[in-house]
């Protein structure tokens, strides 16, 4: 468990509103970025009401559509989802600050957000669209979705993405930090990682309930925190500051994150340092083979 009980929730320990986590500037220290999670089922609604935050909608499981108003204008987006987070890259829509809406469908959805008050053009991105990134090499490779990064979306500040993780594998390594504004080098980004866990595929035993994987974050000069978690499906770790990594897939078991970040920079970059002890690592994998497991496709075939 973590010793800063404000950094690290267990699925449902932020629940509110019909929500099954909202983390958003009610939390103390948090300023720049916010997810919500649910579960609907037919019939269910939830309500994106608020102007001056942007948004991603995210289906992890299912397929929603969004009622979305923006100036007087009235649209409906289809988002046709995927069968889980393991099964690929899915659709999102991303709304501007302008705009409000209301969530319908049978599944489970993430909502990523960051207040401002700049608008940039709502926008559905397809799946064919999302840019797909093996990163790393051998033990470390994983698959990145880069549906919401500055390369692949105009937003006003939010950078998202997701990464899937084979069973024994390590991502978000070397552990690396950005948190602090150096031009051309780092940048200040709040982080939240949001978990999944399943069996590893072709695996005979294990359930959903019993999968997991490990998530670390460490002090830097910015500031003092530490996780050291046991993370399971819908766990939620705020990364304010600090050296985060590694994430790693317990053997049996994949991992899946949902990276949301956003910050006071000018920029909207995402700019990294690795902690020196570590960034030898990254010269390791010249010559290893990205693991063969990958990639995971949206077809359920890898």
């Amino acid at each position: 468990m973590t010793t800063d009980e404000r950094w690290f929730h267990q699925r449902g320990d932020l629940a509110r509103d019909g929500w099954e986590s909202v983390v958003d500037q009610t939390i103390p220290g948090w300023r720049h970025t916010g997810i919500r999670v649910a579960e609907l089922a037919p019939g269910d609604a939830l309500a994106l009401d608020e102007t001056g935050v942007e948004r991603i909608v995210v289906p992890l499981r299912g397929s929603f559509t969004v009622l979305h108003t923006e100036e007087g204008r009235r649209a409906t987006t289809r988002l046709d989802g995927r069968a889980s987070v393991f099964a690929g890259p899915t659709d999102v829509l991303y709304l501007s600050a302008a705009a409000t809406g209301v969530l319908e469908g049978n599944g489970r959805v993430a909502i990523a957000t960051s207040p401002t008050n700049e608008v940039r053009p709502s926008r559905y991105l397809p799946v064919a669209e999302v840019p797909i990134e093996s990163r790393g090499a051998g033990a470390s490779s994983r698959q990145v979705h880069n549906f919401g990064t500055p390369q692949a979306l105009d937003a006003a500040r939010l950078i998202v993405c997701e990464v899937i993780t084979p069973a024994e594998n390590w991502s978000s390594y070397p552990p690396h930090k950005h948190d602090e504004h150096v031009p051309g080098v780092e940048s200040r980004l709040e982080e939240i990682y949001y978990f999944e866990a399943e069996p590893s595929r072709g695996s005979t035993g294990g359930t959903s309930g019993g999968a997991f994987g490990l998530f670390s974050t460490y002090s830097s000069p910015a500031g003092e925190i530490e996780i050291n978690a046991m993370v399971r499906s819908g766990d939620i770790a705020l990364v304010p500051y600090g050296y985060h990594g590694p994430a790693v897939a317990a053997p049996g078991y994949d991992l899946y994150y949902l990276n949301v970040m956003a910050g006071p920079d000018p920029e909207r970059k995402w700019l990294i340092s690795d902690d020196p002890a570590h960034a030898w690592v990254r010269d390791t994998w010249k010559g290893q083979r990205v693991d063969p497991r990958l990639p995971y496709g949206k077809d359920g075939l890898h």
